[in-house]
C-alpha cells in the first residue's frame, strides 16, 4: 500500500508511476487526496474539541470554588454538547479511515525509475544472458514424453486423484524433485539465508499483508469455512513473520528462505503453452526474502539477482534475465527481474524465477519497521525471489540433457540425486 504522504507531497509522481503501470482508475488519486483532506480536517476539529473540553473542565472547577454555579452550569451544557460532537467526529473519522484504506489498497505499487515503459511481455528488456544453448538430435522429446518414457511423472494419475494441473511425481522423478529442493535450500543457506518451514495455509490478514488480497483473490484457493487461503508462494507466510514487528537496525538485512508447495488456480489457462509442467496448479518452489534499510534495498536486489544467476549457472542451463516493463509487472512490485531458461525441445523460453523489490509497499500494509540509531522508526523495504520454482526447471533439465543413453544430471546436483544419469 502506498504511503499517504506520497499523495500529499508528489501527486504528479504518483500519476506518472500509475500511468507507467497502465493503471486505469486514475481518478482514485484525487479521491484519496480528498478523503485524506477531510480526515485531517476532522482530526483538527477533534483535537480542538479535546483542548476546549480540558479548558472548560478547569473553568468549571474555578467557578464552583467561587460559588458561581450559574456560570458553571452554562459551561457544563457546552461540555455536554461538545461530547456529543466528539462522538460523531470519532465515528466519522473511523468511517473515513476505512474508506481511505479501502481505496488505497486498490492502487498498485509505483515502478522504479529504471522500469521501462510498455504493456506486454514483448516490451521487457533483456539485461543479459548466459549458458550454452544445447544442440539436440532429431529424435528429441518434450519433457512430458520423457516423463512418460522414464516413468518420472504421471499427469493422468494426477488428473484422476485431483484434476488437471496436479501431476504425480514418482520414482526417479520424485527423487529429482527432492534433490532440487534440498540443493536450492542449501545453496541459499550457504549465502546467509535462514531456513524456515512455514504453514502452507494463511489467514486473511497474512494474504492482505503481502498484497495477494484484494488483488489476487480469484487466483488463490480459498477454504471458505475456516477463511484460510492455500499459499501461492512461501513469500506470503515468511514475510508476515515480521508483521507488526519493529526490527533493531543492527539485525538488518533479515534474510530468509523456505521451501513450500504453491497453489494457484491459474483460471483460463489452456493450450499447448501450458502442457506438461509449463503451467500447473500445484508446484514446489524455494523462495528467498529480504527485509532491508531503504537506502540499501537496490544493492541487495542486485545481489539477489546475482545469487539466482549463479544457481542457474550451477545447473548448467542457458538463461536470460529480463527487466520487466511497467505493464508486465506485478501489482506489488517496484522493480522486477525475470529469469527465463531455454527449453530446447520446445524451442522457447520458460520463466523460472522473479526477483523483486517492493520498497515500502508491503511493509506499509504489515507495519514492518526498524528503529534507527536516532530512535525513530521507519518502514523497511521488502524483497523476494524464486530460488527456484521447480516445474520449468525440471522441464528444461529433462529436455536439454536428454541423450540416447538417458538424461544427464548436472554435476552440482549429482550428490543430491545420488547418480549422474536417469535411465
Amino acid at each position: 500500500m502506498l504511503p499517504i504522504q506520497l499523495f500529499r507531497q508528489n501527486k504528479e509522481l504518483v500519476l506518472e508511476g500509475l500511468k507507467k503501470k497502465n493503471f486505469k482508475e486514475m481518478d482514485l488519486v484525487d479521491t484519496i487526496i480528498n478523503l485524506d483532506e477531510r480526515r485531517r480536517a476532522l482530526q483538527v476539529e477533534n483535537d480542538s474539541n479535546a483542548a476546549a473540553a480540558n479548558s472548560a473542565a478547569k473553568a468549571i472547577s474555578q467557578h464552583m470554588v467561587k460559588g458561581e454555579k450559574d456560570q458553571a452550569d452554562v459551561l457544563k451544557a457546552q461540555v455536554t454538547a461538545n461530547k456529543e460532537r466528539t462522538k460523531q467526529i470519532a465515528q466519522d473519522l473511523a468511517d473515513l479511515e476505512n474508506e481511505l484504506n479501502d481505496t488505497l489498497v486498490r492502487l498498485p505499487n509505483l515502478p522504479h525509475s529504471s522500469v521501462p515503459a510498455g504493456k506486454t511481455p514483448e516490451e521487457n528488456e533483456v539485461v543479459r544472458s548466459g549458458g550454452d544453448m544445447p544442440s539436440l538430435g532429431s529424435n528429441n522429446m518434450p519433457h512430458w514424453e520423457l516423463a512418460d518414457k522414464y516413468k518420472l511423472i504421471d499427469f493422468e494419475l494426477g488428473n484422476k486423484i485431483t484434476g488437471s494441473g496436479f501431476p504425480v511425481f514418482m520414482g526417479q522423478g520424485a527423487r529429482l524433485q527432492r534433490a532440487l529442493i534440498n540443493y536450492f535450500l542449501n545453496f541459499n543457506m550457504d549465502a546467509g539465508y535462514k531456513e524456515y518451514c512455514p504453514p502452507f495455509m494463511v489467514n486473511t490478514a497474512t494474504a492482505y499483508g503481502t498484497g495477494q488480497l484484494p488483488d489476487k483473490e480469484g487466483q488463490m484457493y480459498h477454504c471458505t469455512e475456516d477463511g484460510f487461503y492455500l499459499i501461492p508462494t512461501a513469500e506470503v507466510p515468511i514475510t508476515n513473520i515480521y508483521r507488526d514487528v519493529i526490527i533493531p537496525e543492527t539485525e538488518l538485512p533479515v534474510k530468509m528462505t523456505a521451501y513450500s508447495p504453491c497453489f494457484r488456480r491459474e483460471a483460463g489457462s489452456y493450450g499447448k503453452d501450458v502442457r506438461g509442467l509449463n503451467r500447473v496448479h500445484q508446484f514446489d518452489k524455494v523462495e528467498i526474502v529480504q527485509l532491508s534499510r531503504p537506502n540499501e534495498s537496490y544493492d541487495l536486489l542486485e545481489g539477489m539477482v546475482n545469487h539466482v544467476e549463479k544457481l542457474l549457472q550451477s545447473l548448467e542451463l542457458p538463461y536470460r534475465i529480463l527487466r520487466l516493463c511497467g505493464g508486465d509487472m506485478s501489482f506489488t512490485s517496484a522493480l522486477t527481474y525475470d529469469f527465463e531458461v531455454y527449453s530446447a525441445a520446445q524451442e522457447r523460453w520458460l520463466e523460472v524465477s522473479s526477483v523483486s523489490n517492493f520498497e515500502v509497499f508491503q511493509a506499509n500494509r504489515m507495519k514492518i519497521r526498524y528503529k534507527g540509531a536516532d530512535g525513530k522508526t521507519q518502514l523497511v523495504h521488502t524483497l523476494n525471489g524464486s530460488s527456484l520454482a521447480l516445474p520449468r526447471i525440471m522441464a528444461c533439465l529433462l529436455e536439454n540433457n536428454q541423450t540416447a543413453e538417458g538424461i544427464k544430471i548436472p554435476t552440482a546436483l549429482q550428490p543430491y540425486f545420488g547418480k549422474d544419469m536417469i535411465s
